[in-house]
């Protein structure tokens, strides 16, 4: 996984209503918007944006069942996150240190 990958991932997941969408999908295995929506304090417009943020970033895959898309987690996008950051803070120093930027 490339750095702008990880930027992309790192940034689809600051935001508290999409970590909490996606921590729902994760941990319910599947949800379409109807039952995202019902969660709570998201409109379905509001839902649908969310959902192409974190589909964009890799971290879910939609498909369609009969007149419902449902979401879930595409697990091995959150392995190769995992393992990027891990090589990003081997040696002590991050990549951005050692090219001088902080």
């Amino acid at each position: 996984m490339d750095r702008s990958q990880v930027e992309k991932i790192s940034k689809a997941l600051a935001d508290e209503t999409r970590l909490m969408i996606f921590e729902a999908i994760s941990g319910k295995g599947e949800m379409n918007c109807g039952e995202i929506v019902q969660l709570g304090g998201v409109t379905p417009a509001t839902v649908s944006h969310h959902l192409k943020i974190l589909q964009e970033a890799g971290l879910i895959a939609c498909h369609r069942s009969g007149q419902f898309v449902y979401s879930t987690a595409v697990r091995n996008t959150i392995q190769e996150y995992t393992r990027a950051l891990s090589r990003m803070t081997r040696g002590g120093k991050s990549s951005a240190s050692r090219r001088g930027k902080i």
